[in-house]
């Protein structure tokens, strides 16, 4: 059981790079990359929330549960 981050999914989709997220968002790039590959632990829900507003999305089309 894990949670699939489809971050890069939404970005490719949106045509948005790595480091024009960052800035809109205000995370660092090194964050964002870890977030990103899936390699993160936790991500608090005020990010969460404000990568659906920068990306326009809903949180379910950035993290899926996996069985």
């Amino acid at each position: 059981m894990e949670i699939i981050v489809n971050l890069d999914v939404v970005m490719a989709k949106r045509k948005m790079s790595l480091n024009e997220l960052s800035e809109k968002v205000g995370i660092s790039l090194s964050n964002l990359s870890i977030l990103k590959t899936g390699k993160a632990k936790a991500i608090r829900f005020s990010t969460l929330a404000t990568l659906c507003e920068v990306l326009n999305c809903q949180p379910s089309d950035l993290l899926e549960y996996k069985k």
